[in-house]
């Protein structure tokens, strides 16, 4: 075990939600399910959004540590080695949710880390907790609820702010967040930027030629410029923080472009689901799923295949500085 990093506590989205959502009786999206799980090692859907293991469940291998299990399946007893707080269709403005009527928002999730904050220091005191705390990863991955809700049909956000004044609050907001974790002890952050949402098959099939949808994808790399220096101000803020970067968008962007490279063969359609880029349907029962898993770059509307969210993995931990910056992971942990 890396006993460099003694925890990792998860926030976010469906990328990586490891099975919170399955204990909300209200959410419409849930992922507990087959065809989910089809390559997960007990070949049953699990919860996570994805035909195997997901990006939370890699970076916890690279450091050595049991995935992180969801918070909502583990209120009694808390692992000493991390906790899931992320959720389907969580985002960080809390009328994100809003969209599919019961998720964890990115608020909700840090309130529940104070619980487990207050827990830790009950169990090894004050200074323990602290110690253990400013070792472990702060993963957030978290935004792109935020902007499909903006820019989806018949938007209600898109009608109150300015696109700008949208990502601006997306911003604010994030950061408000963080130091509120790093009031309570947080010091190392994982943070990635959101991926090439237009080009998701859910966005591409309501195009005539099913191209990217061009300003969700302008948006989401003009937020990810905000996050970037929101990131180097908080570090010259709170003299403790460290924190790594990953550049989902253009990690994502390079496999869309130069998929050869990556073994990757089919970068429009989903694997599993029905329809027009087999994005009509989601990837429920009734849906078809492909064979050659993993040659795809998506696994359903929106989310990755296994063997993606692997090599995200992979490219966070030990990545160059030109998809991990200022530092990954690996070194982070080192800190």
């Amino acid at each position: 075990m890396c006993q460099s990093v003694p925890g990792v506590y998860i926030f976010g989205d469906s990328l990586v939600d490891v099975g919170n959502n399955n204990h909300l009786p209200l959410s419409l999206l849930k992922a507990n399910f087959p065809h989910n799980g089809v390559d997960f090692p007990t070949g049953e859907a699990t919860g996570r959004f994805s035909n195997g293991k997901n990006a939370a469940d890699f970076l916890a291998e690279k450091v050595g540590l049991p995935t992180a299990p969801p918070y909502l399946s583990s209120k009694s007893e808390v692992p000493i080695t991390g906790v899931s707080f992320a959720s389907g269709g969580a985002g960080l403005l809390n009328r994100t949710d809003d969209l599919f009527r019961q998720a964890i928002s990115m608020t909700q999730q840090v309130d529940y880390f104070a619980l487990v904050h207050d827990h830790l220091v009950q169990q090894l005191g004050s200074d323990g907790a602290r110690a253990h705390l400013a070792k472990s990863l702060f993963v957030i991955v978290i935004g792109s609820n935020d902007l499909f809700a903006y820019f989806h049909n018949n938007s209600k956000v898109s009608k109150k702010y300015t696109p700008q004044q949208y990502v601006d609050l997306m911003a604010s907001t994030f950061k408000q967040l963080i130091k509120r974790l790093y009031g309570m002890e947080a010091r190392k952050f994982v943070v990635t930027g959101v991926g090439v949402i237009g080009c998701c098959p859910a966005r591409r099939k309501e195009t005539a030629t099913s191209e990217c949808k061009v300003e969700a994808n302008n948006w989401s790399t003009k937020y990810n410029d905000g996050l970037k220096l929101l990131l180097q101000d908080l570090k010259l803020e709170l003299s403790e923080i460290n924190y790594s970067y990953f550049d989902t968008y253009g990690v994502m962007n390079n496999i869309i472009q130069n998929p050869q490279t990556y073994g990757i063969i089919e970068t429009k359609e989903a694997c599993c689901g029905l329809g027009n880029m087999k994005a009509d349907v989601p990837c429920i029962p009734i849906a078809t799923y492909c064979s050659n898993r993993r040659d795809h770059l998506f696994w359903d509307r929106v989310h990755p295949t296994e063997i993606v969210s692997s090599l995200f993995a992979n490219l966070l931990y030990n990545g160059t500085q030109e998809v991990t910056f200022p530092i990954n992971v690996e070194q982070l942990a080192k800190l």
